[in-house]
């Protein structure tokens, strides 16, 4: 079955910087769009960052922009997400998640990811 695991979350100053991974596994990796999430205490979960099949083309939503740089490995079937400068805004956990669909992707849209890895804490504090 689809497994989705993340790794690299962990407390760090404001300015800092932390690497998130997910190792994806039971499924063909290489097909499926891959996007990051992340959801802050008493708010809704938001898209952070999409990647297209083969790493070419990404999304971000625009209070991540310039900081953040999502990649994949999809020899090593994970994907990454780089976060530099981070702000206390950022503090959230973070969610791997793969498109519902083979080959598609519409936008950074909640409903469209249909498994999920169940999360890294990121905690940004002076």
């Amino acid at each position: 079955q689809v497994q989705l695991v993340e790794s690299g979350g962990g407390s760090v100053q404001p300015g800092g910087s932390l690497r998130l991974s997910c190792a994806a596994s039971g499924y063909t990796y290489r097909r499926y769009y891959m996007a990051w999430f992340r959801q802050a205490p008493g708010k809704a979960r938001e898209g952070v960052a999409a990647i297209d099949l083969g790493g070419g083309t990404t999304w971000y939503a625009d209070s991540v922009k310039g900081r953040f740089t999502i990649s994949r490995d999809n020899d090593k079937s994970t994907l990454y997400l780089q976060m530099d400068d981070l702000d206390p805004e950022d503090t959230a956990m973070y969610y791997c998640a793969r498109h519902r669909d083979r080959y598609s992707y519409d936008g950074l849209r909640l409903t469209d990811f249909a498994y999920w890895g169940q999360g890294t804490q990121v905690t940004v504090s002076s």
